[in-house]
């Protein structure tokens, strides 16, 4: 997409704009690129910080000629996707000075230069929008259905206001995440997502998937990780038992059980998921702040009733 600058009086009063970005150090190459989308987009990001999750992190500011102030933060031990972007949110927080934040996977591409500026737009023309997410495709253009914000077989360039976001390319609201909290860290991966979306419809904050938004990411497979079969089912339990009115828990639990054991086809898989099902029982859920009936009933209107 060409270059194109924008200098409309209109931006002047528009949200600021921060870009965060948390990785291991294992993808030098990918972060390298993201950030070179990042330096094209037709305006600037007010901040860009970037959170080495374990890792010490390189002058990425100098040796890529980066626009807007950056930072860079250096954590000692891997905190988790969620538990990193935390560290991005706080030290944003400390500075006090944006009004949304961008948050890539460190194996995105923006390909379009106008993102920035469209989320932008995005915020400034909805006052009660508090979740902006983009759409994941691969690099011949293809999204995965898991990667499609609604239920069943839905066409990925079909936007609108959803019930949930992918985390590889959102975009929060500030004054959201203020009334909400940030992300839940103990997950460490999985779920997440929902805990604030979740919390973010329970405080009338609206949630859109905007598929003009397009984060290029690799396809790949949530099993990949060796702990995904525990951690998906421990995550899952204590998401409801977080979330929801003690009359769906078991309900949605039951949903999902029946769902496992239709597609998990490894016996081992199955011993780790149902290890993390009782660790999801046993172990402290965190705060327990359940969802409205009012919430239950907007999400079930969106098309996705919190117990699929």
């Amino acid at each position: 997409m060409t270059h194109r600058p924008h200098t409309s009086p209109y931006l002047k009063s528009s949200p600021r704009i921060a870009v965060a970005v948390v990785t291991m150090g294992n993808r030098p190459d990918e972060v390298d690129a993201l950030l070179r989308s990042v330096a094209k987009q037709d305006i600037a990001p007010a901040r860009i910080v970037i959170v080495g999750n374990g890792c010490r992190l390189p002058e990425f500011a100098e040796r890529l000629s980066l626009p807007g102030e950056v930072t860079t933060v250096d954590v000692e031990e891997n905190l988790g996707c969620p538990g990193g972007r935390n560290v991005a949110l706080a030290r944003l927080r400390d500075f006090g000075d944006v009004d949304a934040v961008v948050e890539l996977d460190d194996d995105g591409l923006l390909v379009d230069a106008d993102v920035l500026r469209r989320v932008q737009e995005l915020f400034a023309g909805d006052e009660r929008l508090g979740i902006v997410g983009f759409r994941i495709a691969d690099e011949s253009g293809e999204t995965q259905q898991r990667h499609v914000p609604r239920v069943g077989t839905s066409d990925p360039m079909r936007g609108g206001h959803v019930t949930g976001f992918l985390g590889a390319g959102h975009a929060f609201r500030t004054a959201m995440l203020a009334e909400t909290g940030d992300w839940p860290a103990e997950f460490f991966f999985a779920h997440e997502e929902t805990d604030l979306a979740w919390r973010a419809a329970d405080r009338g904050w609206r949630i859109l998937y905007a598929p003009e938004l397009l984060l290029q990411h690799p396809k790949t497979s949530p099993a990949r990780h060796a702990i995904y079969y525990r951690v998906n089912a421990r995550n899952r339990v204590w998401l409801v038992r977080r979330r929801l009115p003690l009359l769906l828990i078991p309900v949605h639990l039951g949903v999902w059980t029946a769902l496992t054991l239709l597609r998990i086809r490894s016996a081992s898989g199955l011993r780790a998921w149902f290890g993390g099902f009782v660790e999801g029982l046993r172990e402290p859920a965190g705060e327990r702040r359940p969802m409205r009936w009012r919430t239950v009933w907007h999400l079930t209107r969106l098309g996705r009733p919190p117990v699929i």
